[in-house]
């Protein structure tokens, strides 16, 4: 692996550790709103994101590259409701997407097939990432101003755990 292809996996693994701060920091909102069951998704969020970059500092070492750690951005704090997170949280999905797909990139240009492999899983990943947070912006809209559908989609969330997937 050359070192554009191992510097540019570095700054996506620096880049996963932010999006947990991210959806702490959305997480963070809910819970000042006493929205406890979407706080809790957001937490869960991050544990999936620090999964992603831990994969990520691990393939590195595999490959005998140094990991790196910089320092991290401040997120946004503050949202005017759970649906502008949301939708906050989708473009940031959405730019995760085209950081993997920048490296599946280099990797092919390099003809790099470990590293080609290794994304494959993350290319997938960001297609149920993304849809995951476009429908339930949609829910999100459907609901607009009902209560009472708000409350047992906080309430789902509440059950929401992170286990880490099998196959990755």
């Amino acid at each position: 692996m050359n070192e554009t292809l191992s510097e540019a996996l570095n700054e996506q693994l620096n880049f996963e550790f932010y999006s947990a701060h991210v959806y702490l920091a959305i997480a963070a909102y809910c819970s000042g709103e006493s929205l406890d069951g979407f706080a809790n998704f957001f937490i869960v969020q991050a544990e999936e994101e620090r999964f992603h970059a831990m994969k990520m500092y691990k393939y590195l070492n595999d490959r005998g590259k140094r990991v790196k750690l910089d320092g991290m951005g401040t997120p946004n704090n503050d949202y005017s409701s759970v649906l502008e997170a949301f939708e906050h949280a989708y473009h940031h999905e959405q730019e995760v997407t085209k950081r993997i797909y920048h490296l599946s990139d280099l990797a092919m240009n390099d003809r790099e097939h470990a590293t080609i492999q290794f994304l494959k899983w993350f290319i997938d990943e960001q297609v149920e990432e993304e849809a995951m947070f476009d429908s339930i912006i949609n829910k999100l809209k459907r609901i607009d101003t009902d209560s009472n559908a708000f409350f047992m989609l906080d309430t789902e969330f509440a059950g929401r755990t992170f286990v880490p997937p099998t196959n990755a």
